[in-house]
């Protein structure tokens, strides 16, 4: 039996970018030299944290996502990935937990 708590994102302080897995068949590499700024809301009793590049926005919605702000912030962020309602209770209060990831690519601006 596998008793290792799911884990929606991973720190690295040797990566050069964020692995963003968006569903089984499409996941995201944006480098960290494309990385522009973070906008962290609490909606309700939720978060949404805003990740803007030079090529995509991703906004991820979940609980105690100001670990993952200030872990992008050191340019340490190495994956993030939503979690299935089914494992969600296996998290720890406190921890962070990723319930959606909505990727949208840059239009370009002439």
């Amino acid at each position: 039996m596998n008793t290792k708590t799911p884990e929606c994102w991973s720190s690295d302080p040797n990566a050069h970018g964020v692995k963003i897995e968006l569903s089984v068949e499409q996941s995201l590499l944006l480098p960290f030299d494309q990385f522009a700024f973070a906008e962290l809301k609490t909606e309700g009793k939720q978060q949404c944290l805003r990740l803007v590049f030079a090529t995509h926005e991703v906004l991820i919605r979940g609980n105690a996502l100001r670990r993952i702000e200030t872990t992008m912030q050191r340019m340490e962020l190495s994956f993030l990935t939503a979690l299935p309602s089914s494992q969600r209770k296996l998290i720890a209060e406190g921890q962070p937990v990723i319930v959606e990831i909505v990727a949208t690519e840059s239009k370009d601006v002439e």
